[in-house]
């Protein structure tokens, strides 16, 4: 089997659309800084076999994207930013939470860390071409069924 990044990530990006919370929605870490309201940008972070989830003859991968949250730091009312990113944030943990397994196209979205760092996130601040942002980064792992065969 063969990992359909393209359709993996497609499903994430879906859901941070449908939430109608981001200005924005990339498929890729950008390159310029967000331009107005909340972007979201979604990349690979990690993919490696997941311990104790294969089987005899079949590896099981856990696969960990990063879905950022990226909001200007200079805007009015400074203190609705992290409310607003906190917002979205949550919507997209539920999402991921009502759609464990992304339409079948993964085991689980590995909520408890079971193989792994749990679905979380870390918020920061991030410097991008002279901007300040204020950043939620979501670490999204999930686990993708029997995808390398094992021989010898």
């Amino acid at each position: 089997m063969a990992l359909d990044i393209r359709t993996i990530l497609d499903a994430v990006e879906s859901h941070a659309l449908a939430s109608g919370y981001f200005a924005a929605v990339n498929g890729h870490e950008p390159k310029s800084p967000p331009t107005n309201g909340i972007t979201c940008a979604i990349w690979v972070e990690q993919i490696g076999p997941a311990r104790g989830g294969s089987g005899l003859n079949q590896t099981s991968a856990r696969l960990a994207l990063y879905v950022r949250l990226y909001s200007a730091l200079v805007q009015q009312p400074a203190d609705a930013i992290d409310p607003n990113l906190m917002t979205a944030l949550d919507a997209l943990m539920s999402a991921y939470s009502g759609d464990f397994e992304l339409g079948g196209l993964v085991r689980q979205v590995d909520l408890l860390g079971i193989y792994g760092d749990p679905l979380s996130a870390r918020a920061g601040y991030l410097m991008e071409s002279g901007a300040e942002y204020r950043v939620l980064t979501i670490t999204l792992p999930l686990i993708v069924n029997d995808l390398w065969n094992q021989e010898a």
